[in-house]
């Protein structure tokens, strides 16, 4: 019989099934043969992991004698200069220094199957125990991996190589996942291990440079019923979330998530952003305002410069939010000679996590420019250049490659859409999110 299995590690279901079979008496070859894994590793597993349980002997001492023991001097010590009984000393231990100790321990866990699961004697007996009880073995287990994970498993050659690179390159504004993406042959440690490093203060840099690091706050459970007469305006009808889940599922369109943001609450500029659902490759428009008419004139920009079918084929769904700059359905979904270009849905009030590509991706956008910075000095060539960065910063969520690397050359239509709007590859190391980008490009 082979009882061995390639792979896996114990799990809380086999120390389950350990546990089970110990209490019905089996021998560890039959726990064995059920969880195939060979006999010696379900030995090893219950003599490593059993609880201990203390007995209640008189005086802490497994001794036959110890209850009418007057033995003084065991240690050595002058009779004159210690009248300390031998079996109440805290300094030494009698048991082993005293000729007439006679143990009444138990000694059966000493051989298999190691624990007293099984005795008959188990509730009443006041000697040593151990148990094998399946939770305490795995909580044993999860907690020696924690901790010899713990601490620093660098050379200092390495160590210095680590902090040179992340911090040279989180100085330029990059995330740490598109650091490891383009570095991670080099790196001698995983992603996870180098935030750790980071948390623990290892590094140069600490976790306030890190802008993940900060927290979000925290969103309505549920907002829809303070939102009732909202959704009932005429804008919205057979365009809402539901109707979106009801159109997705009988289509195969990519999905396009769009939204705008501004910098500081006044009259001027105002940024339309789109985003790809299948790529994450995220588009920028700066408007002149906010109103739905500089909305009408980004699409009608596209349309023309992709041409009808390809515009169709590009962006087929749009999925935004309740904004008064896409208020205007028909101007959107219809071209001026009013033919049909494409559908467009709303989001419910107050539930940004139904375009969470777009939300997340905003925060690019703030690595760059903050909140509270006005968009009145940019230009459209700044943002294509801040588009351009975002989109060849390398993400986990894309197979630790960025968006602009999923673009088929074969893609036509994608390809018209590079042409268009400029877009253009940054070498990895040339990413730069910081706020001084559009200076260190003049």
């Amino acid at each position: 019989m082979k009882y061995y299995r390639r792979h896996g590690q114990m799990d809380l279901t086999d120390r389950i099934a350990i546990e089970t079979g110990l209490c019905r008496g089996e021998s560890f070859k039959e726990i064995a043969k059920r969880l195939k894994r060979h006999p010696s590793t379900v030995a090893h597993e219950v003599f490593e992991n059993r609880t201990f349980i203390a007995g209640t002997y008189f005086s802490r001492k497994d001794c036959k004698l110890v209850r009418h023991c007057r033995e003084t001097g065991v240690c050595g010590a002058p009779s004159d200069g210690c009248n300390r009984l031998c079996r109440l000393c805290l300094g030494y231990d009698c048991r082993k220094l005293c000729p007439r100790y006679i143990s009444v321990a138990c000694h059966k866990h000493e051989k298999p199957p190691y624990v007293c699961n099984t005795c008959k004697n188990k509730k009443l007996c006041i000697k040593d125990k151990y148990i094998y009880s399946a939770q305490y073995a795995d909580a044993a287990v999860s907690r020696r991996r924690s901790e010899c994970r713990k601490g620093i498993r660098l050379t200092d050659e390495q160590k210095t190589f680590v902090d040179e690179l992340v911090t040279r390159l989180v100085k330029k504004g990059q995330p740490l996942t598109h650091i490891y993406a383009e570095h991670e042959a080099e790196m001698p440690i995983s992603l996870r291990s180098l935030y750790n490093y980071i948390d623990a203060g290892e590094l140069t840099i600490r976790n306030i440079d890190l802008r993940r690091k900060t927290s979000y706050k925290q969103r309505r459970k549920n907002a829809k019923s303070f939102y009732k007469g909202f959704a009932d305006q005429e804008y919205r009808i057979g365009h809402t979330y539901e109707d979106f889940e009801s159109f997705m599922k009988y289509s195969a369109a990519d999905v396009v998530e769009m939204d705008t943001v501004k910098g500081v609450r006044e009259r001027g500029k105002r940024l339309l952003t789109m985003i790809f659902q299948k790529n994450s490759i995220m588009l920028m428009f700066l408007m002149p305002d906010g109103k739905a008419e500089s909305v009408k004139r980004v699409f009608d920009y596209l349309e023309r410069g992709l041409g009808l079918e390809c515009f169709m084929r590009l962006f087929p769904v749009f999925l935004t939010d309740n904004g008064g700059e896409f208020k205007k359905v028909d101007d959107l979904e219809l071209t001026s000679d009013y033919e049909f270009r494409t559908n467009v849905y709303y989001c419910d009030p107050m539930a940004s996590w139904q375009k969470p590509h777009i939300e997340k991706n905003h925060e690019y956008i703030r690595y760059v420019i903050p909140r509270g910075r006005s968009l009145n000095p940019y230009t459209q060539e700044d943002m294509t250049l801040l588009m351009n960065h975002i989109n060849s910063t390398r993400r986990v969520s894309l197979g630790n490659k960025a968006p602009y690397e999923l673009i088929n050359e074969e893609d036509k239509d994608m390809m018209a859409l590079w042409h268009l709007l400029k877009m253009d590859l940054i070498p990895p190391d040339e990413v730069h999110l910081m706020p001084d980008l559009f200076v260190k490009n003049k």
